[in-house]
This record gives structure tokens, sequence and C-alpha cells, in this order.
């Protein structure tokens, strides 16, 4: 009886770590295979080369932060709901975020990544749009809110300040309110 062979899945998941921590150069065959702590040879079992890897690795990341994401989303009747869960599920997990920033940074070096990160941005700004305007006549509007949502997505984590006297939690949750045009859903004490 032979040694299992290391899962196609685990090279991908190593991969995107590895790409999240330390970026597209990193993510090098040795790497991962030390990583894993295995040997590089069943690696080819799976890919053809490290590019056949970098592509799996788009592939589950937009799987992850597209497909997967609208199915759940789906789920949710009130279109603010919607909106909130589609954040929450994309770039408020800590694992997520920091592979979304990390194909952001390749995205400015690589056509191609860039062409597929506006695809996965695309469909995240539609589906935006389409819930806000559920409530939100004004198409101007609609497009000054969809990009606040967004960006307020992926900066939150980003923008360190001071909010004087206010939680993070609090500030958003108004922030949400104004975008969503609803009363605050504030944080409970001590969350």
């Amino acid at each position: 009886m032979g040694v299992p062979r290391t899962p196609r899945q685990a090279w991908i998941e190593q991969g995107l770590q590895t790409l999240a921590a330390s970026g597209v150069d990193a993510v090098r065959v040795e790497v991962l295979a030390k990583a894993l702590g295995v040997t590089k040879g069943g690696f080819y079992g799976y890919f053809a080369d490290r590019d056949a890897l970098l592509e799996a690795m788009l592939a589950e990341w937009e799987r992850e932060s597209v497909d997967e994401v609208l199915e759940q989303v789906e789920q949710e009747a009130d279109p603010r709901d919607k909106v909130v869960l589609a954040g929450r599920l994309t770039l408020s997990n800590d694992r997520m975020l920091a592979i979304d920033l990390a194909i952001r940074d390749w995205a400015r070096r690589d056509e191609s990544v860039a062409a597929r990160l506006l695809r996965v941005d695309e469909v995240r700004m539609d589906l935006l749009r389409t819930m806000i305007g559920t409530f939100c006549s004004d198409p101007d509007e609609v497009e000054a809110r969809s990009l606040l949502a967004f960006c307020m997505a992926i900066g939150n984590r980003l923008i360190t300040v001071d909010h004087q006297g206010r939680t993070r939690d609090e500030v958003r949750a108004r922030a949400s309110a104004i975008i969503l045009d609803r009363p605050p859903v504030l944080p409970p004490p001590g969350s």
C-alpha cells in the first residue's frame, strides 16, 4: 500500500495561503511542497507547471468569492440583507480579504489577472447595483451607493483611525445605514 497522494485542493489552498501571506512571487512549487510537508513530485500529477497552479488558484478564488457568495446571497429575501451578507462573505473574512488584496496587488503587474479581477469586481458591483436599485430609483445614487458599499467592504479593515469615542462597529453600522437607507443595526454591547 502506497502513501496517499497530497490532494490537488491542498496544493491550491497552500498556494492561496502563500499568495495572501507573501505575494505571487512566493508561490513556488518547492515552497508549497515544504509547507505541505511533501516532495514536489506529487505536484506534477495535478499541474503541468506553476502557471497551471496559478490559474487553478485564480479559479478557486473566483469560485469562492463569486459563485459561492451568490448562491448564499440568493437565500436572503431582503435586498438590504443580501448586500450585507455579500460583504460579510467576501471581504469580512480574514482569509478572503487577504487573498483578495494579494490578487489586487498581483493584478497591477499582470494583465490577465487584472482582467479576471475586473470580471469579479463587475459581478460584485452588479449585485450591489441590483439590490440597491430595489430601494433607490436614482441611477446616479445607485452607482454612488454601490461604490461606497464596495469601498467600505474593502477599506474598512485597512484604515486605522480613532473614531472619537465610537467603536469601529458603531461607525460601520451607521455607514451601512446611510448606504442602505435604513436605521442602523448597532452591534450588541461588548461585541
